[in-house]
Parts: C-alpha cells; sequence; structure tokens
C-alpha cells in the first residue's frame, strides 16, 4: 500500500476521533447539563430519551408507558451493540416488550464514538438548524470515506476534495479546533495506531449485523427447501445453521469500547512488569580484531528484519554487519566515525558520525552509500532513531523530523533540554537530558497529545528499546534493565538483564522476537519466550 494513501487516511481518521468525537461529546454534555442533570447516565435514564432511543432500536411495538409517543420506524439506526451498550433489560411479564423493563448501563460520554454521540444529539437534544446540519454532514462524512473504507487508504485527489469540507464543517462547530487540525495535519504516520482507528472507524457491527440477518434469511430458505422429515442429517444441519447464528449474533455485541470505540480485549498480551520475558539463545565474545576493552567501543547496534547484526565501530570507521552468533558477514568503510545507527527499512541504514554534520545512508546489501543529508547546525551526540518512515535528529532544545527522501526537515519539536540517545516507538520519541545525565529522568513527546512526558527511574538511563507490548526496556547507568510500561507511568527492575557495565547497548527486534545486549565485549542473544 502506498505509505502516503495510508498517511492521509490516518490524518481524516485522526480529525473524526480526535477533534469531531470529543466536539460531539462536549455539545451532548451542554445539552444536559442545560436541563438541570449532572451526567449522562442520568440523561441516558430520563423517560423522554429512552423512549426516543427505545423506538430508534425497537420496530412494531407499543410502550405500556406513553404509547402516544411511540413511533414506528422502518430503519433501525441503532444497532444492538449500541442499544447493549447503554441498556440492560430486566425480567417482566410474557410478550410485554416496552422501554420499561430496561435499566440504564453507568455509561460515561468516553463511551460513546462518533456514530452514537451523533444519534443521541439529532434524536435527544435541543440542536440550532445549523449545528443539526453540521453534526449529519459529518456523521455522513465518516460513513463516506471511513466506515466502508476497507482499504484503509485515501488517494491525492480525494484528499484534496475533502480536506477542506471536513476543516469547514469542524470549525463552524468549533472555531477553536484550527490549531489541533494544524498539528493533526503535520503529524508522521503511526501504523500502530492507524490500525488501532481502522478497526475502530470500520463499521464492523452493521456488517455483522447484515451478516446474521442474511443467516436467518438463508437458514429460512434452506429449511423451506428441505423435505423434512426428522431425519438424521436434517436435524445435524439445523443445528449447525444455529450455531453459525448464534456465533455471528455474539460476535456482534460482545465487546465492549473504549473512549475511540476501540476493542478493548487486545491481540496482543500486556506484559507484566519485570516478569521473565526472553530466555537465553546464545552469548559470545566479539573477537580482538572488533574489540580491545576500550570503553564505549561499540557504540551503537541494530537488529534487522533478516536477522544480521549492524554494529557502530566508530575506532575503526566501518559498521561491521554480522550474524547473532558474531560470526562477521561484512562491513563497510565508512568516511568518519560511525556513531549512532537507525534501521530505515529491510536494507537502509542511516548513520551519525562522531563530531559530524552529515547524516550518511547506507544499502548494506549492496554496501553503497546512498545519500548525506546535511544538518546544520546539529547535534550529533544526541542519536538518531525512526519513526513512521522519518528520521528523528537531537539537536539544542528540540527535535527535527526529516523526511529522509527529500533531506528536508518537515517538523521542529522543541523539548527545552538537549535530547540525547533518542529512540522511536509509535507515536513517542524517547530521550534524556544530555546536559543533566545524573538526573534519572526518562522523558518523551507523544503525537497524540502534542506533549512531552517524564518519568523518573532509581537510575539515569543509558540505552532504551520498545517490546511488542508497546512496553519498554531501559538500560541504565548502574547497569540495571528497567521495564517501563506502555503507559509510561510505571516500571520495575528486570532481574535476568542486570549487568556491571556502565555503557552497555540494546536492542529488540519485533520481526525476530529476539533481544540483543552489547556489554563490554559480551554480545548475548535472548530469544521471546
Amino acid at each position: 500500500m502506498d505509505p502516503d494513501n495510508r498517511r492521509r487516511y490516518f490524518v481524516v481518521g485522526s480529525v473524526i476521533l480526535e477533534i469531531v468525537t470529543p466536539v460531539f461529546r462536549q455539545r451532548l454534555e451542554k445539552d444536559y447539563k442545560g436541563k438541570g442533570l449532572g451526567c449522562l447516565q442520568d440523561f441516558i435514564n430520563s423517560k423522554p430519551v429512552i423512549h426516543i432511543l427505545f423506538h430508534l432500536r425497537h420496530t412494531n411495538i407499543k410502550c405500556c408507558v406513553d404509547s402516544t409517543n411511540c413511533r414506528n420506524r422502518r430503519k433501525l439506526p441503532l444497532n444492538y451493540s449500541q442499544w447493549d451498550l447503554l441498556y440492560t433489560e430486566n425480567p417482566g411479564p410474557p410478550k410485554h416488550h416496552c422501554h420499561c423493563l430496561y435499566t440504564t448501563n453507568n455509561v460515561k460520554l468516553d463511551d460513546l464514538d462518533i456514530s452514537l454521540a451523533s444519534l443521541i444529539l439529532l434524536n435527544c437534544c435541543n440542536l440550532t438548524p445549523n449545528e443539526e446540519t453540521l453534526i449529519k454532514e459529518l456523521r455522513e462524512f465518516k460513513n463516506n470515506y471511513l466506515s466502508h473504507n476497507t482499504k484503509g487508504a485515501i488517494t491525492e485527489k480525494e484528499y484534496q476534495t475533502l480536506w477542506n469540507d471536513l476543516m469547514t464543517y469542524v470549525l463552524q462547530l468549533d472555531p477553536s479546533k484550527q490549531d489541533d487540525f494544524i498539528r493533526i495535519q503535520n503529524r508522521p504516520l503511526d501504523d500502530s495506531l492507524c490500525n488501532k482507528y481502522f478497526v475502530c472507524l470500520l463499521d464492523i457491527h452493521k456488517k455483522l449485523e447484515e451478516i446474521s440477518d442474511k443467516l436467518e434469511s438463508s437458514t429460512a430458505e434452506i429449511l423451506t427447501a428441505m423435505n423434512i422429515n426428522n431425519g438424521q442429517s436434517n436435524m445435524e444441519l439445523l443445528t449447525k445453521l444455529e450455531e453459525i447464528l448464534h456465533y455471528v449474533r455474539w460476535q456482534s455485541s460482545k465487546e465492549k469500547t473504549d473512549r475511540h470505540g476501540i476493542k478493548q480485549q487486545h491481540l496482543i498480551q500486556q506484559y507484566k512488569l519485570g516478569q521473565s520475558i526472553f530466555t537465553l539463545h546464545h552469548q559470545t565474545v566479539l573477537p580482538s580484531a572488533v574489540y580491545d576493552d576500550l570503553v564505549g567501543y561499540v557504540t551503537d547496534i541494530v537488529m534487522m528484519d533478516d536477522g544480521r547484526l549492524v554494529v557502530c565501530l566508530p575506532d575503526q570507521d566501518r559498521l561491521l554487519i554480522c550474524n547473532t552468533d558474531g560470526s562477521q558477514v561484512d562491513s563497510i568503510d565508512v568516511q568518519g566515525k560511525p556513531w549512532c545507527v537507525t534501521a530505515v527499512n529491510n536494507s537502509t541504514l542511516a548513520v551519525i558520525l562522531y563530531d559530524g554534520e552529515f547524516i550518511e545512508m547506507f544499502d548494506i546489501n549492496n554496501k553503497l552509500k546512498l545519500k548525506s543529508i546535511s544538518l546544520l547546525p546539529m547535534w550529533w551526540w544526541g542519536g538518531i532513531t525512526t519513526i513512521n518512515n522519518k528520521l528523528v535528529v537531537g539537536d539544542v532544545n528540540r527535535l527535527l523530523i526529516i523526511d529522509h527522501q527529500t533531506g528536508e526537515v518537515v517538523q521542529t519539536i522543541q523539548t527545552g533540554c538537549c535530547p540525547d540517545r533518542l529512540h522511536g516507538s509509535g507515536d513517542r520519541i524517547f530521550y534524556y537530558d544530555y546536559y543533566y545525565n545524573n538526573n534519572n529522568n526518562l522523558y518523551w513527546y507523544s503525537y497524540t497529545d502534542d506533549r512531552h512526558h517524564t518519568l523518573t527511574l532509581s537510575s539515569p538511563p543509558w540505552r532504551m528499546t520498545t517490546l511488542q507490548d508497546g512496553s519498554l526496556y531501559v538500560m541504565c547507568r548502574d547497569g540495571s534493565v528497567q521495564h517501563v510500561s506502555s503507559d509510561g507511568k510505571q516500571y520495575k527492575t528486570v532481574k535476568n538483564l542486570q549487568s556491571t557495565s556502565l555503557y552497555g547497548v540494546i536492542h529488540y527486534n519485533l520481526k525476530q522476537k529476539k533481544l540483543v545486549t552489547i556489554q563490554n565485549k559480551h554480545v548475548t542473544v535472548f530469544n521471546e519466550i
């Protein structure tokens, strides 16, 4: 898939989920608070609202309460999962079906996605004609461009036609969102967050209901066509059809959703902090030709997706390419001292040189230098990383986001310190402060909320790498490795990875599911359990 088309989808989806949905929730809150109700649950529980919503889900029904206001709708815009999120049915008299049988769940504003929030706004709230029109337009916009967009991509031509409309609709509802539009429009692609948004924005529940309805119809047709004589084979077929139908219905309503409508049940299990995640694969010693016991001789390492290691050897002016067992495959001579390295793709590396003014890019398969990217001035010590197909380097009091194809700085992020030993992961850029490297603070910038965050560790951080669940291993200056939670709020020491080395290197590769460390002259490779 064209990464630019995917990024455009990500930008539009981010606007819908991070701007439009909160605006809808705020407008809903304004409405029910204006009616003297303290929370959403009270509003949903009020008789006029539950009556309206009941008939948005159920048809051909006369309520025992206020039957004169019952409305029979041919289409039911409230689906099963939305109704089950709001209400729970209590036992009642046989054949009695009325909203009086339902109890309101403990539902909060953050539980409402854009579809449900807009449905409640349009049917249960006091809107101006202009607000009603804009909410309908934005709801339709989401349906047209995202709900049925199974490719997760938007072409440049389509983007040019839809972007101005999207901005116009939103800013008419809330003019204060101008800066949010600029921030989101300039954000790089975050694949993991884009995947979550893709799941959220697809109208999965509607599709499941369509499948369920189709199965019900098909079941009836099959049973009519069958010459049922209570034969065993027919009964087995009937049982199987009922099992399938039950499964589809169960799938359509079993998942509760979080604030963006994203499934709470993660496909990747979250690690328990400090638990034993890796088992030793092997350990080897770098040959004397590579390592002569100088502190910090190996300054950086990266594992490629094919399992090869690329090691920075600044005192030898070269990059060592070797297998995980330490056997040498090849090397690339560098005109300067390679200090920090990051993988751009399966075959391309970006390297910062010691006391250099350039980012050097190499093809490790052909051992070719592809280009030099000049950055003046540049804080070369701070390191280099990648995030969303862009390079990131540290400079004095800022981070520079660079398009490696054009060499242009596409974004500057102020930090208030000299960011050192950068590490990009998901939508976050981690670093510590070079000038105050004796403090214990781990910092990171998050694209999601456009803020810098801090976690104070037990020792000054030195190197870091991200595991598959989004948590981090942070190698500290006291030789310890701290396991930091994916939300960056907690950490715990990893006992089986401690070292007496002051300057170690650590790196995890998701595709290989291997962790590699270099401490002194020892290369240790771990397999994920």
